[in-house]
């Protein structure tokens, strides 16, 4: 059976905005899975904008390629995702991007105070986190992670 005669790299940059280099790199990093037509070329599914139009996505709100990688490895292979399949990633992909509206909604709402990350330098830093207490918890800004001040 022939395989069809799927999109070449260009075409599929053309309509994902993503330089050839680049598909050529998600390739590589098995974000997608082209085929070869009889000369050598690489061919696309269409199925593939909507992958790589997700990846751009998901890098832009911070999620690793070896993440991504892990959520569009639970699409079916040889077949076009159907609406279930992208469902399913939804359900899995909604809990992290609520998670991390949270942590964006906390650094709007808390950036011009403290954010507990020991640098003491605010005049709130001395209210919400004396003596670097939130330190105690761990690394990092431990309010915009999720701890809250004791006072």
């Amino acid at each position: 059976m022939k395989p069809p005669a799927g999109l070449p790299i260009g075409a599929l940059a053309r309509r994902t905005g993503l330089a050839v280099s680049a598909i050529r790199y998600y390739e590589e990093q098995g974000l997608l899975t082209p085929w070869r037509n009889a000369g050598g070329q690489r061919r696309f599914a269409r199925a593939d904008i909507r992958r790589l139009s997700f990846v751009r996505i998901a890098q832009q709100f911070g999620f690793t390629l070896p993440e991504i990688r892990a959520l569009l490895g639970e699409l079916p292979g040889g077949r076009a995702p159907t609406p279930q399949d992208w469902s399913r990633i939804a359900e899995r992909f909604r809990a992290r991007l609520d998670q991390r509206i949270e942590t964006l909604q906390k650094l709007r709402d808390n950036l011009d105070g403290c954010i507990g990350c020991g640098c003491l330098s605010l005049p709130k830093c001395a209210l919400y986190n004396p003596g670097d207490r939130a330190g105690q918890k761990g690394s990092g800004p431990r309010y915009l992670m999720g701890d809250k001040p004791e006072i």
